[in-house]
């Protein structure tokens, strides 16, 4: 049987990952200082953890539910044993988690949200035959990686913030060059992956 992740079509998939990236570059592009502003202060706002946390744990925690209680619980094959822990696990970690590791929290629930997402974009683009579709795919192992360091070394997020913001005309560039790949994904999705 079939996750939901996997009846995704590539073309939904492709529109609102466009959106997303079209959205906040568009965001950077026109309120620069106000974007600047917000990215340099992200790594220390608690409010943005809290929420971000909440979000991936409550995704994770759904995942990891027993079978027949929610549609996108997962099979998990050798650790599925371990699955009645985790539904305890979770929440309790999560709490302590959030109202104890509180430096740098919304870095590391950005990068959980982002493991989170990537895998209902590499299942809509799973063995799809359309031109282009690596663009989804590629777009969700940066998510990977992000995550991965944005959770393990959250100061990562910061250093990047700092490189990328240094010169008012290097963050322009970056800007442009997300906006583009928004742009390539959203003309993907309307012109091969319908």
């Amino acid at each position: 049987m079939q996750h939901p992740y996997e009846k995704i079509p590539l073309n939904t998939a492709g529109f609102v990952l466009a959106a997303f990236i079209i959205g906040l570059h568009l965001w950077m592009l026109l309120k620069q200082d106000d974007a600047i502003d917000y990215l340099q202060k992200f790594s220390r706002n608690y409010v943005a953890g809290v929420i971000f946390m909440t979000i991936g744990l409550i995704w994770f925690w759904l995942i990891v539910m027993p079978k027949g209680y929610n549609p996108i619980q997962m099979e998990l094959n050798d650790f599925n044993k371990a699955k009645p822990l985790l539904l305890i696990i979770v929440p309790v970690g999560g709490y302590f988690v959030i109202t104890q590791m509180k430096e740098f929290l919304a870095v590391r629930g950005l990068g959980l949200v982002c493991l989170m997402a990537a895998a209902p974009l590499l299942a809509a683009a799973w063995q799809e035959p359309h031109p282009c579709k690596f663009l989804i795919p590629l777009y969700a192992y940066a998510m990977i990686i992000k995550g991965i360091l944005w959770v393990s070394m959250p100061y990562m997020f910061r250093d990047a913030v700092s490189w990328a913001t240094a010169t008012k005309g290097r963050f322009k560039m970056l800007t442009i060059g997300g906006l583009s790949y928004g742009v390539a994904v959203l003309v993907c999705s309307f012109a091969f992956w319908g």
